[in-house]
């Protein structure tokens, strides 16, 4: 998902890259409820018949099942800030941090192809957008293109 901010005076934009979520928190607890209930109820049916087992092999999927659907959620809270200012391009990987590159935007060139689109500057290059799908990241060229050309006045995209 791309957000571009634009600052009251027009003087600075920013793009909030993050990646796609199919679920909000709420679905992914149901998703959790319904397949541990789902694996209880059989292990519960198997405990019955006479699997004496099958409440422990319920109890580590439930755990397992937990463990990935909460690196699932942390993996779609990654963010990526690039601010495009008249004086400068920054790229920021995560909210708090540092930027990772940071140029005027007068040297500052756009590389993109079908698979990444990078901003290159003075030898150094910066991949953003990586966990973007193809036709997101195809948008976000063309959102720097214009923003690079803009405060610029001249497109560079090669």
């Amino acid at each position: 998902m791309i957000e571009v901010l634009t600052a009251p005076d027009g003087s600075e934009t920013q793009l909030r890259l993050r990646p796609p979520r199919a679920l909000d928190a709420r679905q992914f607890v149901l998703l959790f409820a319904v397949l541990s209930g789902v694996m209880w109820l059989v292990a519960a049916l198997g405990w019955f018949t006479g699997n004496a087992f099958a409440p422990l092999f319920a109890l580590l999927y439930s755990l397992l099942l937990a463990a990935a659907l909460r690196v699932l959620w942390r993996s779609g809270e990654r963010q990526e800030e690039i601010r495009v200012v008249p004086a400068c391009v920054e790229v920021i990987p995560a909210p708090g941090q540092s930027p990772v590159f940071s140029a005027h935007p007068h040297w500052v060139r756009l590389i993109a192809d079908e698979q990444r689109v990078r901003l290159a500057s003075s030898g150094r290059q910066v991949e953003v957008g990586s966990f973007l799908a193809p036709a997101e990241r195809q948008a976000l060229a063309e959102t720097l293109e214009g923003l690079l050309a803009a405060s610029d006045g001249c497109n560079r995209r090669r």
